[in-house]
């Protein structure tokens, strides 16, 4: 909407400005932050910020991991604001995907090494070596099951 000063000369608006203040007169609904429905709906008065929501009702959910042996691992996350649903905060929060982000990055930096390493691509190209190679990998397994 355009604004006119006396004898309609127009008033340039500033490109910057994007997106209009909220007014203070607004009502803020939240949905449902936990898995189980509550018993008796809660209307809580006087929260102003999202944060003052997660605060006040305190969001969280226990998850089940199942690793690549089928073992089963129960962990709880928790939501203090908006920033813990996405995929950082969710990490941070579990051990289990932590483990699994450490993994990545290890498998990562093989698949790097693989590429860029001109001496293991040869001994790859070689049925003979590339043999003595899974040969040396597969002793060496066996070797750190033995001292673990």
């Amino acid at each position: 909407m355009q604004e006119y000063g006396i004898g309609g000369n127009e008033v340039k608006t500033d490109a910057s400005e994007a997106f209009a203040d909220i007014p203070q007169n607004r009502t803020l609904m939240a949905e449902k932050l936990t898995k189980d429905a509550p018993v008796k709906p809660e209307i809580v008065h006087d929260l102003q910020t999202i944060e003052q929501i997660f605060a006040h009702f305190k969001p969280n959910i226990d998850i089940d991991f199942e690793d690549a042996d089928g073992v089963t691992r129960k962990e709880n996350l928790k939501f203090g604001n908006l920033g813990d649903f996405g995929t950082k905060g969710i990490t941070s929060q579990s051990e289990f995907l932590q483990d699994n982000a450490s993994q990545k990055e290890e498998y990562y930096k093989i698949i790097k090494q693989l590429k860029s390493n001109k001496i293991l691509k040869t001994a790859l190209s070689d049925p003979d070596a590339k043999a003595s190679l899974l040969d040396a990998l597969a002793s060496m397994i066996e070797e750190l099951k033995k001292n673990k």
